[in-house]
């Protein structure tokens, strides 16, 4: 993540308020990455420290394996602290065989400590930014791959 940078937990929130704030879901990708990508819904309400289930979709646009790698960022950048990843595609690097579509969660939650932050509290929408940029095929996926062709018609 960037400025707004994001904490990781291995369970939920150990409470869920009334107070509710709404995620709003951001994707792009770097020009050099043939995908497309966007996130399955714009943007949802939960309740603070609510466990939230969002996917994003990714399509390789190409007639070969493709991988990338996700950054993130969460403005405002004082939420960043508060919003919580239990998982996400994120956290690993994702390939793409040709023409896939694949959906891809993350799963998160915004920690009620937020609502002791004088600053943070008045914060009601929260926006997940997620970029996509190229990566090398891991060695054992190039491996794979099909050796090029020689061409062996002669122009003479």
């Amino acid at each position: 993540g960037y400025a707004g940078a994001t904490v990781s937990a291995a369970t939920g929130a150990d409470r869920v308020l009334e107070k509710t704030v709404t995620v709003r879901f951001d994707a792009s990708t770097d020009r050099a990455l043939p995908w497309r990508f966007k996130p399955a819904v714009r943007e949802m309400t939960l309740k603070i420290g609510e466990t939230g289930l969002a996917f994003y979709e990714a399509t390789n646009l190409t007639d070969r394996p493709v991988a990338g790698r996700a950054t993130y960022n969460v403005t405002p950048d004082l939420a960043g602290g508060y919003f919580t990843k239990i998982d996400c595609f994120c956290f690993t690097m994702q390939v793409l065989e040709p023409g896939e579509t694949l959906m891809m969660p993350v799963t998160f939650y915004v920690d009620p400590a937020i609502v002791a932050d004088d600053e943070a509290k008045f914060i009601h929408t929260i926006t997940l930014s997620y970029t996509f940029y190229p990566a090398e095929l891991p060695p054992e996926r190039q491996a794979r791959l099909p050796a090029p062709t020689q061409d062996t018609t002669s122009v003479n």
